[in-house]
């Protein structure tokens, strides 16, 4: 399985006793909602497949996890830090009215006036606004995600169409 077929719920945090138990801080909203029997931990830069025996979710965004074949501290330490996947067959669908404006990665941004500028990669937010991050070109680009950037969004095609101020992209190629 391939990073691209996957989505990342979240990553583990620490063991939890002996008998191979993790901690996992989940960042994927309604995680608990979706039914799975199966993960996948990326080691290596690669995706590995497990099985999941159980999972207890937690209030505070933190799931406590046991693992097939993952039965000792030293097994599950071995997994500590590293990211949690599953296929993007299993992700939710999201209605009109639950998508926002971090529902964008993944999405390719088309500028007016430059055309297809690539994949956005990475949507944060900054006290003032939304910003999205591209690669085009090889470098890394940066751009806002506001009412005067944004000319139209189709979610079907995951499609952005932007209009980006003069000159921004001129910053980043020179």
């Amino acid at each position: 399985m391939k990073i691209e077929d996957c989505f990342r719920i979240g990553s583990i945090l620490k063991t939890k006793g002996l008998k191979g138990e993790m901690q996992l801080y989940v960042d994927f909203d309604g995680l608990e909602d979706i039914d799975f029997d199966a993960l996948f931990i990326q080691i290596a830069g690669k995706l590995a497949p497990f099985f999941v025996e159980s999972v207890k979710y937690s209030h505070n965004g933190h799931a406590f996890l046991y693992l097939e074949d993952v039965d000792t501290i030293e097994k599950a330490a071995a997994l500590v830090k590293k990211d949690v996947y599953l296929p993007n067959k299993l992700k939710p669908v999201k209605g009109e009215e639950d998508f926002t404006l971090f529902d964008l990665v993944g999405f390719t941004a088309i500028d007016d006036n430059e055309g297809e500028l690539g994949e956005i990669t990475d949507v944060q937010e900054y006290p003032q606004q939304l910003i999205a991050t591209i690669d085009f070109n090889g470098k890394e680009v940066l751009f806002p995600l506001n009412e005067e950037t944004i000319t139209g969004i189709d979610v079907v095609k995951e499609i952005i169409n932007i209009d980006l101020p003069e000159g921004l992209l001129d910053i980043y190629l020179d």
